[in-house]
């Protein structure tokens, strides 16, 4: 295992799995005793922390990860991929032994998808393979999930991150179905959740069930109670249907999704983050941030994995417009 230790200066720093998708164009999504037939096959390096950070990387933003790679084809691919969208690999760990984490996809042909993954030494990251003095100088630390013990890891780091450095927290429904009293430590810290409305309402489903008409309990009132227990900002990703936000600062908006031609729906949440947290590094209005980051997830969407992620240009054409 070896370390890289170069201290660099970066916006935001995501700790999250790193794998490789392989993912297979399908006629449909098999279901129990189904089957269905594979059209084309694509290696693509991601991972939802990885996703959000390349997409601000080509939004301009200067950017780094904490992950874990084999040594073996699968992580040459992602450190390629990294080096090649900018991404500073300073916080990269390499093990000796194991293979780098890949996550097996299903497309059909509207963007549905199912994934089946193995992490392999993405649950291996320990404390002490993380250089700190690389690490304190960012201002965004954007965390996702893992399917292992490198969540322990995730809240270890917790106690070690400067104070001025804001939180941001897309749990996944891996980490959801963890349930509150787990994921406590994370959400004491986050500054930033970002969410969608399944896991939100699952997440804290303890808080309203008791609740008469408990249907018509609104994405408002949950939120609000987030933001009560110490969160800054909530922003509830409904897809198709466009976002929900709020935060402590008395701003609340609702901004539908853009109008899209769907081709992989893989990662859009994961584009979303990215040029909404582009909009909290330049200080733009929460409404803002949310529209930036639904065009980006509309854009994204219209090919498979990153390859159609905007770039700044793009960006800036579209809020000239």
């Amino acid at each position: 295992m070896k370390i890289l230790n170069n201290d660099i200066d970066v916006d935001v720093i995501g700790f999250g799995a790193l794998n490789v998708d392989k993912l297979h164009t399908v006629g449909s999504i098999a279901g129990k005793d189904e089957e269905s037939f594979i059209k084309s096959q694509t290696d693509t390096p991601g991972g939802s922390a990885a996703n959000t950070i390349i997409g601000l990387s080509r939004l301009g933003k200067k950017t780094s990860i904490i992950g874990k790679i084999g040594e073996d084809s699968d992580g040459d691919l992602i450190e390629l991929n990294l080096a090649m969208n900018e991404v500073y690999t300073n916080n990269l760990i390499y093990s000796e032994n194991g293979n780098t984490g890949k996550v097996m996809g299903f497309v059909d042909d509207e963007g549905d998808r199912a994934l089946y993954v193995d992490p392999g030494v993405n649950d291996e990251i320990k404390m002490g393979e993380i250089n700190l003095m690389n690490i304190n100088t960012c201002k965004i630390m954007h965390y996702t999930s893992f399917v292992g013990d490198s969540f322990k890891t995730q809240i270890e780091l917790l106690e070690k991150l400067n104070e001025d450095i804001k939180l941001s927290f897309d749990p996944g429904m891996l980490y959801v179905e963890k349930g509150l009293n787990e994921l406590a430590p994370i959400l004491g810290r986050t500054d930033i959740l970002l969410i969608n409305e399944t896991e939100l309402r699952l997440l804290y489903e303890d808080y309203y069930k008791a609740i008469d008409n408990v249907e018509e309990v609104s994405l408002k009132e949950i939120a609000v109670h987030v933001l009560d227990d110490g969160i800054e900002t909530v922003v509830v990703k409904q897809g198709s249907k466009g976002v929900y936000a709020i935060n402590n600062d008395g701003e609340e908006c609702f901004v539908e999704a853009f109008k899209s031609d769907v081709v992989d729906t893989t990662g859009a949440g994961d584009s979303f983050n990215s040029g909404f947290l582009f909009g909290m590094l330049n200080d733009y209005s929460l409404e803002k941030a949310c529209i930036i980051g639904n065009w980006v997830a509309s854009k994204s969407i219209q090919d498979y994995g990153m390859n159609a992620f905007p770039s700044l240009n793009q960006l800036e054409e579209f809020m000239d417009e």
